[in-house]
């Protein structure tokens, strides 16, 4: 039963995730983003193609996926697993896992979604708020004064397992490993999903907010 739990949180959150609000505000404006800019269905190229009105949308529904999914797992779980705390983490593990990869992957619109940033943001700090406001705080930073929004995404995705190592170092409970596994695979995707960008940032022609793609 426990495992049947689990897996539904997966795909629960996986469903939730394929909700893709940039494609679904895209079609609003009667285009499929994924065909206008860098072809990501992200935030910043919602912010280059339609505006900052459009991208605070997309950006408000991205975090609304993940708080949702994991709020509502870890409620059904509070309630099955009852004093079994670590099943009702890894519950919440996988609803947020689920999101990420539905937004990465969106099954509703043909498996090609964005590259799971805000997801991920969102999951890292319904998990661990201190975490999550160090890898706020570092990527913005970069973001501001480089102005390279992949480069500071890059830069969360590779500093959230290093955090998590460094917090738990000295946890010898049960779950760290699950919740060290957990932050390798969500920063090790969103630093796949970040590999072109990667090769134009090391040619120097990655594109910058305010510039025109």
């Amino acid at each position: 039963m426990a495992y049947i739990i689990l897996v539904a949180s997966l795909v629960f959150g996986y469903l939730i995730g394929s909700i893709n609000t940039t494609v679904i505000v895209g079609k609003f404006f009667g285009i499929d983003i994924r065909k206008k800019g860098s072809g990501n269905a992200g935030a910043t190229n919602t912010l280059r193609t339609l505006g900052t009105k459009a991208a605070v949308i997309v950006l408000l529904g991205d975090a609304l996926k993940t708080i949702i999914s994991i709020s509502i797992v870890k409620i059904i779980a509070n309630r099955i697993f009852k004093d079994e705390q670590y099943f009702i983490l890894y519950s919440q593990y996988l609803a947020g896992l689920g999101t990420v990869l539905g937004h990465n992957f969106p099954v509703y619109f043909g498996f090609r979604g964005g590259k799971g940033i805000v997801t991920s943001i969102s999951l890292i700090f319904m998990l661990d708020w201190k975490i999550g406001l160090i890898i706020f705080v570092v990527g913005l930073s970069l973001m501001i004064i480089t102005r390279y929004v992949s480069l500071g995404s890059i830069v969360g995705a590779i500093l959230y397992p290093v955090l998590v190592i460094l917090f738990n170092f000295n946890n010898k409970e049960e779950y760290v490993t699950y919740y060290i596994a957990l932050s390798i695979i969500v920063g090790g995707l969103a630093v796949y999903r970040h590999r072109a960008n990667f090769v134009r940032l090391i040619k120097g022609t990655e594109s910058k907010v305010g510039s025109k793609k």
